[in-house]
Order: structure tokens, then sequence, then C-alpha cells
């Protein structure tokens, strides 16, 4: 008997050794897989790991599910590093979106079409489109918002300010790289050129403007805000043959938007002078 006792101990033990040393190999090669993860950068598959292991214990999925939840978060998170990436390089000055924009201070727009922009189709068409207001109605801000969208579905997007942009051009022809530039620019599935006409161009940059549109044309869409009438655009360019042929290139396939009401940035100001002058009376 107590040999008998001695033996079903020894086998307990047995037993219990075995099952640490399975535990410890488990521990062991779940350290190693998370190792891999971090070695492959998979973050998303390393921090939820031992959340879906319980669930495969558990009995809540199967391996293959297992597999594919795990897959699908780092698919998800790579995309929004993407789309982060594509926002990021746009050279916006601001992050704003449509949502953003305060349509009942610009009761004139209209609202179901400015928001259908966000569906991109102008780009899958490579149409234009074209801002007009005075300083302060939010052309920039809708180009913005427009262009962020563009830009968190991957679409190539780059934002530039006229000025800045001619500038950048004149300096790439005295340096013998102004094709690369000018490529530079080209290349964009969405350039937005912000403030056209809020300073006159001479006629080095209007020829360099034109030159820009011209290889833009029916191949990639362009946003321009502009504070100028269409009439007004001879003015701009000192040449209103130059300044007919841009505006050939970019109506031919475009959305043109006025913009009629006050400025946001004195919206305040007129307020409180508003308020002031009642408190006088």
């Amino acid at each position: 008997r107590i040999r008998k006792l001695k033996k079903e101990q020894n086998r307990i033990w047995l037993f219990w050794i075995r099952l640490e040393d399975k535990q410890m190999e488990c521990t062991t090669n779940f350290n190693r897989i998370r190792n891999n993860l971090q070695t492959l950068k998979l973050n998303e598959m390393d921090i939820h790991l031992s959340e879906y292991l319980d669930k495969l214990q558990s009995g809540d999925i199967d391996v293959t599910e297992l597999i594919y939840e795990l897959t699908k978060l780092e698919v998800e998170a790579k995309e929004i590093r993407a789309m982060n990436a594509c926002v990021k390089v746009a050279n916006f000055p601001f992050i704003k979106t449509m949502d953003d924009f305060d349509f009942s201070f610009q009761p004139t727009l209209n609202r179901d079409m400015i928001r259908g922009f966000t569906d991109l189709r102008f780009i899958e068409q490579k149409e234009n489109i074209l801002f007009i207001g005075s300083p302060g109605v939010g052309k920039t801000h809708l180009s913005v918002a427009i262009g962020v969208e563009a830009a968190r579905h991957r679409n190539s997007t780059y934002f530039i300010h006229c000025n800045d942009m001619i500038l950048q051009l004149k300096r790439a022809r005295l340096e013998n790289r102004l094709e690369q530039r000018l490529k530079f620019f080209a290349k964009y599935k969405l350039l937005i050129i912000d403030e056209v006409g809020f300073l006159p161009l001479d006629d080095e940059a209007s020829k360099l403007f034109f030159q820009l549109i011209s290889r833009r044309y029916e191949n990639h869409s362009t946003i321009i805000t502009t504070n100028k009438s269409l009439s007004q655009w001879g003015e701009i360019f000192g040449d209103s043959v130059l300044a007919n042929a841009i505006l050939d290139r970019l109506l031919h396939h475009c959305h043109l938007v006025k913009i009629i009401g006050k400025s946001y940035r004195t919206k305040d100001l007129t307020k409180e002078l508003n308020d002031s002058s009642e408190d006088g009376v």
C-alpha cells in the first residue's frame, strides 16, 4: 500500500512538473510571438494579442477568427497612419472640415452642392473648383475642408498660397530647375492655390502660372480661391489675352462658387460695435 501510495504521489508530481513545463513553454512562445510582432512593427497585433488569446481559450472565437481579427486591426491602423501622413504632407495652413463651417453665416451658399464636393467625384472626373468672394467669407476654409477629405482618402493633395508658389517657381527658374518644380506642382491629384489675385502678378509670374495650369489641364483637379471676379483677371495677370487663356483651361471643367456675404473675421467686431451703438443710444 505504501509503495502504491508513493507511486501515485510520483505520478501526481510528474503531472504537475509536465504541466508547469508546458505553461513555461507557452509563456516563452507567447513572449517570442510578441517579440516578433514588435520587430515587424505590428503594434496593433502586439497590443491585442493577449485579449484575443483569452477569447480563443474561452471558446468565443476560433483560430481563424483570431488571425482575421488581429490582422484586421493592423490593416485599419495602417490605413489611419497612411491617411494622417497624406494630410500631414499636404501643407494645409490649418485642419478644418466641412462640419466646422458655419453655413448659417453664409446663407447664399448652396449647402448641398458644397458638401457634395466631399464625395470627391470631381477629382475622379478631373474637374476644378473656383471659389470667388471677398476676404473672410470662408473660401480658404472650404478649400481646406475639401482638401483634407481628399487627403484622408489618400489622394495626393497639396495646398499653397499663390504668391508662395510663384516665388518658388521664379527661384527654380534662376537655379535652372524650373522643369522639376513645375512637375512637382503638376503631379498632385488635387492642387489648392489660395489667394489668387490678392497681389498682382508680373509678366514672368503670369507666364509661369499659365504653364502650370496648362500642365494640369484635364490631367488633375485644381481648387483656386480668389477675391477677384472673372472680369478682373486681366488686371491680375496684366494681360487680358493670357488671363483668358488661363480661365479657358480652368473653367472648361469647373464648379464656380461665388460667396456673397460678410467676413467671418469681423463678425465679432461688428457685433461689438452694434452692441456699443445700442448702449450709446
